[in-house]
């Protein structure tokens, strides 16, 4: 499974190659162009194309390189941007029906950061309808296929960009995440999705600015390409109420740490949820690695009563928020699970929102307490593998009913409602070659702390350099 190509290298790498002037901006480009029209008719992940466009942004900047002109950060790498995202002239659906031919007239934050550090737009990546649920498939796209096993779902809603990164056609992405929309995927598709602290990655524009279960954030193939990636993305802005004021370049520093005596709390399975034996088998076999590190590692979890309700109650609530205005003519385009959380959303009362917020306070503050003892927390991304395309959802892990079509994503979304710093790096692989990651989550605002962690391990796991056999 070792791969060499290109295609395939670290965008750091490429970013030397390019200063050094050992390939152009338009040369690394076509390169990428060429691997999307090889292998994304197997596994849909970039679902908006722009060639044209991109090749004159490339060229934009190699003349900029040949006057002298001081270069971004990012320079000359190709990148697609995430379907939620909007992006100046360049078609934007959401996954939805509604919205199939929307091509917005301004970029967000997000998008301008990214390209006035010289990256280069060359499509968008594909995404559940307005990113409900993390299994890729729309009305106007259809489905992104897992590149380790074409007939399994890449996870979601940043399925595309783990897809589009897995099979080597870009090599860096951004995403987004509130209930596992980074990790999930990423742990799908053997790479790397890095779930930031509310604030750290301003969303801007946006209508509810103090909002702070969704964040967005970075995604690659390895945790070096991750950090850069994220220099970019972070830094405060005004117009987020909830913007840290901290630069990103920090995130550009060495991210080596000796984690000798460094305590983790290692669970299974949070103490309360049902988790597939293939996914802790994993794990489990890892573990030695962790502790080759020098840390100490205990089998701990920390009280997560409440979580599931609070979350749940707030996701609904941005559902209300977002989707409520749609009148009843446009509500029959929406799936039936978005339809459901709608409606769910439109009855809440004042004392449920007022419950959610004191249950995810009380939350907080124990699992606060819980890791003045423990730097850091270990569990699964998922708690299932990545399952068969056609299913929507998983409705039971080990023979435990799901009563909806998030109950599956707990392992991800209890860290979310308290908006700890949580990434998800590759682990391993199952007997059949199914990836499966681990999730690092770090304390209040240690995004720094997680990176360091996370790129430690990967150099003991020896993974970064895995890649699918798509194409070959």
């Amino acid at each position: 499974m070792e791969s060499t190509e290109l295609h395939y290298e670290t965008a750091v790498n490429l970013i030397g190659m390019i200063h050094r002037r050992e390939i152009s901006a338009r040369e690394l480009l076509q390169i990428h162009l060429d691997r999307i029209e090889q292998v994304n008719p197997k596994i849909n992940a970039i679902v908006t194309h722009v060639p044209e466009l991109a090749m004159e942004q490339a060229r934009a900047a190699d003349e900029k390189q040949a006057r002298g002109e001081a270069l971004g950060c990012l320079h000359g790498l190709p990148i697609a941007h995430k379907d939620l995202v909007s992006t100046a002239g360049i078609r934007t659906t959401f996954g939805s029906l509604l919205f199939k031919d929307f091509v917005p007239d301004r970029d967000e934050l997000l998008v301008e950061r990214l390209r006035s550090s010289g990256a280069i737009t060359l499509g968008k990546t594909n995404v559940p309808e307005f990113g409900a649920g993390s299994q890729t498939y729309n009305e106007v796209f259809g489905e992104t296929l897992n590149p380790w096993d074409f007939s399994k779902t890449c996870g979601g809603s940043s399925g595309g960009a783990a897809a589009a990164l897995a099979a080597g056609m870009i090599p860096i992405a951004d995403g987004s995440d509130m209930g596992g929309s980074l990790r999930n995927p990423a742990n799908f598709c053997h790479v790397v999705g890095f779930r930031p602290s509310p604030g750290r990655v301003p969303m801007v524009p946006s209508e509810m600015a103090w909002e702070a279960l969704s964040v967005m954030g970075p995604m690659a193939r390895n945790v070096a390409d991750l950090a850069l990636l994220f220099s970019v993305m972070s830094g405060p802005d005004w117009r987020s109420p909830i913007s840290i004021p901290e630069s990103g370049d920090r995130f550009r520093g060495s991210l080596e740490r000796d984690f000798s005596n460094v305590r983790i709390a290692w669970s299974q399975d949070f103490g309360c949820l049902p988790v597939d034996p293939a996914v802790t088998q994993v794990l489990e076999s890892g573990r030695s690695t962790v502790e080759s590190m020098g840390c100490h590692v205990d089998e701990a979890h920390a009280d997560w009563a409440g979580a599931d309700e609070a979350f749940k109650t707030l996701r609904a609530w941005t559902f209300a928020q977002t989707l409520g205005s749609l009148p009843e003519e446009k509500r029959k385009f929406l799936k039936e699970t978005i339809r459901w959380n709608l409606e769910a959303g439109l009855a809440l009362s004042g004392t449920d929102l007022s419950r959610a917020e004191v249950l995810r306070s009380r939350l907080y503050q124990r699992v606060g307490e819980f890791m003045q003892e423990y730097e850091f927390m270990m569990f699964p991304v998922s708690q299932v593998l990545p399952f068969d395309v056609s299913t929507r959802f998983p409705e039971e892990i080990s023979g435990i009913k799901m009563e909806n079509y998030i109950d599956w994503m707990k392992s991800s979304y209890f860290v979310s409602v308290i908006g700890l710093p949580s990434i998800s790096l590759p682990f391993g692989f199952t007997s059949a070659g199914l990836p499966v990651g681990i999730q690092i989550v770090g304390r209040p605002q240690d995004d720094f702390g997680v990176l360091q962690l996370a790129a430690s391990l990967e150099k003991s796991l020896g993974l970064s350099r895995v890649h699918p056999r798509i194409g070959l």
